[in-house]
């Protein structure tokens, strides 16, 4: 059974796009080149600022959606508090 992940994505218009992979840093270059989502193409990706870990696809699913009905103000919080963890 794969890990799976939920990310976000800064743009450089300053906007957060929300997925999930099995693979971060491969899913990351296929934003960078243009390929998969329509969002990013049109928004250009600028960093990936938040990473969560997952056990299934299942359950990642379940969590981007729960993170994309957030208010970015939310999001930003969310990205803030996962910094803090880290470091």
């Amino acid at each position: 059974m794969k890990t799976w992940f939920v990310y976000m994505i800064r743009c450089k218009d300053g906007s957060l796009y929300t997925g999930s992979t099995n693979h971060v840093i491969h899913r990351w270059h296929q934003h960078r080149k243009g390929k998969g989502a329509k969002y990013l193409q049109a928004h250009t990706p600028k960093a990936v600022v938040f990473v969560e870990k997952h056990p299934d696809r299942s359950q990642a699913c379940k969590r981007e959606y729960e993170i994309k009905q957030y208010s970015k103000q939310e999001k930003e919080f969310l990205i803030t508090e996962s910094y803090k963890t880290v470091v």
